[in-house]
């Protein structure tokens, strides 16, 4: 799963990556409609493998905090909303998904799109995040 699933900049959502060609990939959001595409490498592709957050030590992998938040929230999708949280709501949020975040260096807009991407992984069905060690 960790390798599959993608950012892309300028494109609202995450996406699955179907399969690679010459100079392109298909790819799949997550959303309800399925829409699939070919994206090219000037668009910015990321996987979420790849992403970490600022803590007071480590880094620590994208797919760790989002386990971090499945297993506090029992596999389920977050309450909140991520564009009409509070400030104080989305930190409450991250203090819970990760507690030694950096506070300096993660912004909201970071937790903004850490609880998005978390409630599409989730109504995507995806719940388990990190491998157990």
């Amino acid at each position: 799963m960790q390798d599959t699933i993608l950012a892309i900049a300028g494109r609202p959502g995450l996406f699955r990556l179907l399969t690679r060609g010459t100079g392109r990939i298909i790819v799949e959001s997550l959303d309800e409609t399925k829409h699939r595409f070919p994206a090219s490498p000037r668009d910015r592709i990321t996987s979420l493998n790849d992403v970490s957050m600022y803590t007071d030590a480590d880094d620590v992998p994208l797919m760790d905090i989002f386990q971090n938040i499945a297993n506090t929230l029992d596999k389920k999708s977050s309450p909140l909303n991520h564009k009409t949280a509070s400030p104080d709501e989305l930190r409450d949020f991250m203090a819970m998904a990760l507690p030694d975040y950096d506070r300096d260096r993660v912004h909201l807009s970071d937790m903004k799109k850490l609880l998005q991407w978390y409630n599409i992984l989730i109504a995507a069905g995806y719940t388990t995040f990190a491998d157990k060690e």
